[in-house]
């Protein structure tokens, strides 16, 4: 099930490692991401009060890990995901090897300079993942492995092995996590772990810190033979380097075995403890103290050994041990993923060493220069490197070329159409539309839908993906038979292949959202663009919310539909009836919500947001779809060309008006979004039968039309940023009525247009199975209560 890895193995880089360099680079690199911490709290002027705060012991634990990758093991072609406690590490190296002006060195956490964890977007520096939210930056390089997977299948002729940096086929870059032993906590690992298509995924290498540390305690059981056993049945290589060889020799001696078994025993706790002891104290600790159970044998062996060299040898650990670490890492499978569970020591050469509070502990000026002697370097002059002509500056000198990327090149332009010209005439849903343009893409627009992957977590065929399947297939890393392929009756050809565009996942919107940021990231990394669209239930939204937006932090440029939404679903009861969607998708950062009522509006503000994915200073997109079929006649588009191009401008900007009489006449104005667009329409014609004059508003983005609210007046008004003053005229003051199906507060803004007095109607409690005009009559969505609303504003 486990392999403790202790054997020597063929390195991968040409040359075996001289340990003595890599160890006075370990030195460096330690002190390096010591003194960018303290750089940032000791020594930068704060009168705020406000700590900044930064990870000198979590860094230090994972020092000689990153130095055996860097310095020794990896390509160019690699891609790390980097701790986000370890930053300073990752910077400290990155000075080294040239990829970091010694001017962002005292940077950490202030504007413009290096972030607290790592980030894609934001530090100035190589980095690969943005890392920060426990357990999505560690899963990132899954998902990302499948997706250059996915990109290589489709483009073999542009991603041969020339352009992957010179590496054969079988050797693309591994992907790589250094993840704390801490982040197995959280659940998005396990689902990411557990999917089916990851044990095949040859290319993943995780790496566990096993400090034994959380923020606030030492763990007390870390229980690693049920991580162990976890990963293992999900098909992974599982190594575990828990000594190093300095105290694996000690083992081979007489009293060794029970030295082992008395370690290895003990409590994390009781271990860190020792760590913490004078030297002198090392050997009767580990007798047991007081309570002594050790033999005689145990004691001679004890004895013979010097204090110092005894207390070095308990904390020899396998994740400090460089030669260890170098062997391991050239040795791994490349046919299943690899997990590397490497015991380290939190704080390790750091005066807080193995304290069970070191976790933000900062060290003082007289521990930065006790710890600058250590490593052979000075704190007044902490960002000194190594001479051209020394062994380690070679080694420096060298890696550099050899992780040295050649910059990709923007892929070839692909030109999303405006529309797609075919007629909307029969009742559709706007889910329904969805389905149909991604099929007619395949045949309309065969360029652009070539960049097109969709994905959804068990849930296609009932958010209407089924033709773009039919037409696409589904992708499957190697062929796999269609054992259904001769039956008459089935509608939904699932036929698995390299060449497919739709990718299925298990029943996890958390692996769908994670899938999902690497596919919209690849035009970034690999210099291919992809448009990624995913399909979930929307109530499920609120359950992938925080790796969709991370993902988009990270960098990740996609559309997610939430369909079907709302109360609408009305028979699906209150567990499938999403509230909060509307207002999630208009405070979401990077991306645009659209919530389009009319089969019309859907297809451009749809293809609008596909140009928008994949291509530099691109966003993501958000579209709360629904399964009523509305008749698209409502929608009066213009026949007329100039008139027609003029309603798209206004959908793709926010919204329109429904109505064409002159505002000043208004006496109040119904604010609509999606599937209850037709009760808007029929609460107007009943207050047209009172002899009240309503305007109709019809939104496809309240996100754009917020915008427009803020940027007006502003210097920074962006485009489209007049679109609320087309549908709420300054001059034209009248009250307001806004309906959606979603909670009501999404639209209270627009009573800030121009002060007008409104009622803002939606859904504020959890809903229950009944039909639709039941749903809408409960939550106050009906034509009577619109109406009733508006009245009540007028007085009447």
């Amino acid at each position: 099930m486990t392999e403790t890895a202790g054997r020597t193995a063929a390195t991968t880089s040409g040359d075996d490692p001289d340990l003595e360099t890599l160890r006075a680079i370990s030195r460096r690199v330690l002190w390096l991401s010591s003194a960018i911490v303290d750089a940032a709290n000791r020594q930068r002027p704060n009168d705020t009060g406000v700590k900044v705060g930064g990870h000198q012991a979590s860094s230090a634990s994972m020092v000689d890990v990153c130095v055996a990758l860097w310095f020794h093991e990896l390509t160019a072609r690699d891609r790390v995901s980097v701790k986000p406690h370890a930053s300073p590490v990752l910077h400290a190296m990155n000075y080294l090897l040239g990829d970091l002006d010694a001017s962002y060195l005292t940077t950490l956490r202030e504007k413009g300079g290096l972030q607290a964890y790592p980030s894609r977007s934001k530090d100035p520096d190589t980095v690969d993942f943005s890392t920060g939210s426990v357990g999505i930056g560690a899963t990132a390089t899954l998902w990302a492995a499948i997706a250059h997977r996915y990109v290589r299948s489709q483009f073999p002729a542009v991603h041969d092995d020339s352009v992957l940096q010179g590496g054969p086929p079988e050797h693309p870059g591994r992907f790589v996590s250094l993840l704390g032993d801490a982040e197995l906590d959280e659940g998005a690992i396990w689902e990411a772990v557990a999917d089916s298509q990851v044990a095949g995924l040859g290319e993943l290498l995780w790496v566990v810190d096993m400090n034994r540390q959380s923020l606030d305690r030492v763990v007390p059981d870390i229980q690693i033979e049920r991580l162990q056993a976890m990963f293992s049945a999900a098909g992974w290589q599982v190594v575990t380097l828990k000594w190093g060889r300095l105290i694996s020799a000690l083992f081979e001696r007489p009293g060794g075995d029970e030295l082992r078994r008395r370690l290895e025993a003990m409590p994390n706790e009781e271990y860190q403890r020792i760590l913490r002891a004078d030297s002198t104290e090392v050997a009767e600790r580990i007798m047991g103290g007081d309570e002594a159970t050790g033999s005689d044998e145990l004691w001679a062996l004890l004895q013979s050994v010097p204090t110092a060299h005894l207390a070095a040898a308990v904390r020899d650990l396998g994740g400090h041990d460089l030669g260890l670490l170098v062997d391991t890492f050239a040795g791994v499978d490349t046919d299943r993923p690899t997990v590397v569970f490497a015991y380290t020591v939190k704080g390790r050469g750091l005066p807080t060493e193995g304290h069970p509070n070191n976790h933000s502990a900062l060290l003082t000026e007289a521990q930065m220069r006790a710890l600058a002697d250590a490593c052979g370097t000075s704190l007044d002059d902490p960002w000194a490197g190594f001479a051209d002509d020394s062994e380690p500056g070679a080694l420096c000198a060298r890696r550099r070329t050899a992780l040295a990327r050649t910059p990709h090149e923007p892929g070839e332009r692909v030109d999303v159409p405006l529309e797609l010209g075919h007629p909307h005439r029969k009742a559709i849903s706007t889910q329904a539309v969805l389905g149909r343009m991604l099929a007619d893409l395949v045949r309309d627009a065969p360029e652009v839908a070539q960049r097109v992957v969709t994905c959804s977590p068990d849930v296609a065929s009932s958010t209407n993906l089924g033709g773009w399947i039919n037409k696409t297939g589904v992708w499957a890393s190697s062929e796999r038979r269609d054992w259904f392929a001769d039956d008459a009756e089935r509608v939904l050809r699932w036929s698995e292949a390299q060449g497919g565009q739709h990718i299925e996942l298990g029943i996890a919107e958390v692996n769908l959202v994670g899938l999902l940021a690497e596919l919209g990231a690849t035009w970034s990394r690999w210099g291919e663009r992809l448009i990624p669209i995913a399909t979930l239930y929307d109530p499920f939204l609120a359950r992938a919310l925080e790796p969709w937006s991370f993902g988009i932090y990270a960098g990740g440029q996609s559309i997610l539909v939430g369909t079907p939404s709302g109360v609408t679903l009305a028979s699906e009861g209150g567990a499938h009836q999403s509230v909060s969607t509307p207002s999630i998708g208009l405070e979401q950062p990077g991306c645009v919500a659209w919530e389009p009522a009319f089969a019309q509006d859907l297809e451009w503000t749809f293809l609008h947001a596909m140009r928008s994915v994949g291509v530099p200073g691109g966003t993501s997109a958000y579209f709360r779809l629904s399964t009523r079929p509305l008749d698209p006649a409502l929608a009066r588009v213009p026949e007329d060309a100039a008139l027609r191009e003029r309603r798209r401008r206004q959908a793709v900007a926010g919204g329109y008006r429904l109505t064409d009489h002159d505002p000043a006449g208004e006496d109040v104005v119904l604010v609509g979004a999606g599937a209850v667009m037709p009760e808007v329409l029929a609460a107007a014609d009943l207050l047209a039968g009172r002899g009240i004059t309503a305007g109709v508003v019809c939104l496809t983005s309240a996100d754009l039309v917020f915008r427009s609210f803020q940027q007006r007046g502003s210097r920074d008004a962006g485009v489209g940023s007049g679109i609320l003053d087309l549908l709420l005229p300054p001059q034209h003051a009248a009250p307001i009525v806004t309906v959606l199906d979603g909670h009501p507060h999404t639209l209270s803004f627009l009573a800030g247009a121009r002060g007008d007095r409104i009622r803002c109607l939606g859904v504020t409690e959890f809903g229950q199975s009944s039909s639709l005009t039941d749903a809408y009559a409960h939550h106050g969505l009906d034509a009577g209560s619109v109406t009733g609303a508006a009245l009540d504003l007028l007085g009447r």
